[in-house]
């Protein structure tokens, strides 16, 4: 089974940096101290309403980290001028409502395919991974081979809200959704990313999976950062991610 990725998501640096104004904590020294901590990937998020990340930030991360950049995005033309310009290695549609407090569900892509077709194209011309963010759900995964993505990431928030509840038949359920999900993406020759919630509580079972190659986690990482350290946290995840594979 291949080693599992982490890509760290910075927003919430971003989040506390805006929220008393001035330029710290700076999401660039975030990103550049999860590089350094063993992040395969930073992940970051421009909104529309710029409430965490601003076009600055995403700009000046691509220029100095040494991962692959994921460029979180909604599926608008002002969002594709800007990840053409920075030129990320991967670009990551997300549905986004302006009132949500985070990302809520996953993509419509089956019901949006023509114009996601046409969206998409653009950055597979330039060579950058296209990767979807959906429910695992058979008929959105079919739909994303179908538009041109390479890549889809499962939200695993259902799962991940269910497992904090204690709620431990939901959590079994939203398991195996992620579980068919994931097999039938692979199936397809979808690489399979997963993330959405995930805490050191829930990781295990979606690291345990074979078909997921990649996690993408931040909300929880950088709360706990505040207690342990950001290398602290991102250790002690990937310990836990190891551990889930290596028993797998």
């Amino acid at each position: 089974m291949d080693t599992l990725r982490l890509g760290i998501n910075i927003d919430h640096v971003a989040t506390l940096r805006n929220a008393r104004g001035g330029a710290t904590p700076d999401p660039v020294r975030a990103a550049l101290a999860a590089q350094a901590a063993g992040a395969d990937g930073i992940t970051a998020h421009l909104r529309e309403d710029r409430r965490h990340i601003r076009d600055e930030d995403m700009a000046a991360i691509n220029e100095a980290i040494d991962v692959p950049l994921n460029f979180e995005m909604a599926a608008t033309e002002e969002m594709a001028r800007i990840a053409l310009a920075t030129k990320p290695h991967a670009v990551c549609l997300v549905p986004e409502r302006r009132e949500e407090r985070t990302t809520e569900g996953g993509l419509e892509v089956a019901g949006d395919a023509n114009r996601l077709t046409g969206y998409i194209a653009p950055f597979v011309e330039v060579g950058a991974r296209v990767s979807l963010f959906i429910a695992p759900d058979p008929r959105q995964i079919e739909a994303s081979l179908r538009v041109g993505a390479a890549v889809v990431e499962l939200h695993t928030g259902a799962y991940c809200h269910a497992v904090d509840a204690g709620d431990h038949g939901a959590a079994a359920a939203e398991l195996e959704r992620l579980t068919a999900g994931a097999t039938f993406a692979h199936e397809l020759g979808l690489e399979v990313h997963a993330g959405h919630g995930l805490s050191y509580d829930s990781v295990g079972p979606i690291a345990a999976l074979p078909e997921v190659v990649e996690l993408n986690i931040g909300h929880f990482l950088i709360g706990e950062a505040v207690f342990r350290g950001l290398d602290g946290a991102i250790a002690e995840m990937r310990r836990l991610m190891d551990l889930a594979r290596s028993a797998a």
